[in-house]
């Protein structure tokens, strides 16, 4: 891996989206929206959690689920990133796992010639019971076991998704990071409560760039998300963001401000366990 000072500034954005129960109705979102981060220089581009399917049930992700490389949601996102020439993270899609009543919740990478260059299966099932909001992932998804990371030209980036941001852990176990990539299906009442505070808590700790791609809006099946899709720098500031609505947030991930927050507060080097 290059030393940092031998990074380059990487245009970033994370697309925005009110995923439906129409995989094909997602996928040419999807597609317009890589399209336009595309088209305003990104040079990686994040997809939210669920971008494929916003089912009507639980066990409707199951229904559409892929084999690892195999699929018609897989090789939309290859054919997108090698058309584009674009690190692309497909936020989530499910993948096949064992039991066949379930699905791993999978975050692919894949780098501007079309090749998968990375798989990050989330590790934390959210569960959520309050009133009438009711969530339990582990019903329909089964856990992945490792954390996953990839080196872009900007540096180290870690995966993760969710609800995995409420455990800092999960990101210190992947060593020094330039960016953190985090897409989401927030639920509004935990995304107005929480999101802004743990990703702008997980920049500041970490002292990197931190890309959050969020659902955000009135699904077609009456559930609402939260959105702010956001770019936070190193220092904890909110470079961009759009609350709510399909749409794409823009940025720079830039080596430069990482080294200068980590020269001037050298936390990281601080750390005793």
């Amino acid at each position: 891996m290059k030393p940092s000072s031998d990074r380059a500034a990487m245009p970033v954005a994370a697309v925005q989206m009110v995923s439906t129960p129409s995989v094909d109705e997602n996928i040419a979102a999807a597609r317009a929206g890589i399209a336009e981060a595309a088209a305003q220089g990104a040079r990686l581009v994040l997809l939210p959690e669920y971008f494929c399917l916003m089912g009507r049930a639980d066990t409707d992700k199951v229904a559409v689920r892929e084999a690892e490389g195999d699929g018609p949601i897989q090789s939309f996102l290859a054919e997108a990133a090698q058309a584009h020439g674009v690190w692309l993270v497909g936020g989530t899609l499910p993948l096949a796992c064992p039991d066949p009543g379930r699905v791993y919740n999978t975050s692919l990478v894949f780098a501007p010639d079309g090749r998968q260059v990375a798989r990050y299966d989330k590790i934390h099932l959210f569960s959520f019971h309050q009133g009438e909001n009711a969530f339990d992932e582990a019903r329909t998804i089964q856990a992945g076991g490792a954390p996953a990371v990839f080196d872009a030209p900007v540096g180290r980036v870690g995966l993760s998704v969710c609800y995995d941001l409420r455990f800092p852990e999960l990101y210190r176990a992947m060593g020094e990071l330039a960016l953190i990539l985090m897409p989401a299906a927030f639920t509004y009442t935990t995304g107005k409560a929480h999101w802004e505070l743990l990703l702008r808590a997980r920049a500041v700790e970490n002292q990197c760039y931190v890309l959050a791609a969020a659902q955000g809006g009135v699904h077609p099946t009456g559930r609402r998300t939260w959105g702010h899709s956001m770019l936070v720098d190193p220092w904890g500031e909110i470079v961009a963001c759009r609350e709510q609505g399909p749409g794409v947030v823009a940025g720079v991930v830039d080596p430069a401000r990482i080294a200068e927050v980590r020269a001037a507060l050298p936390a990281l080097r601080h750390r005793v366990l």
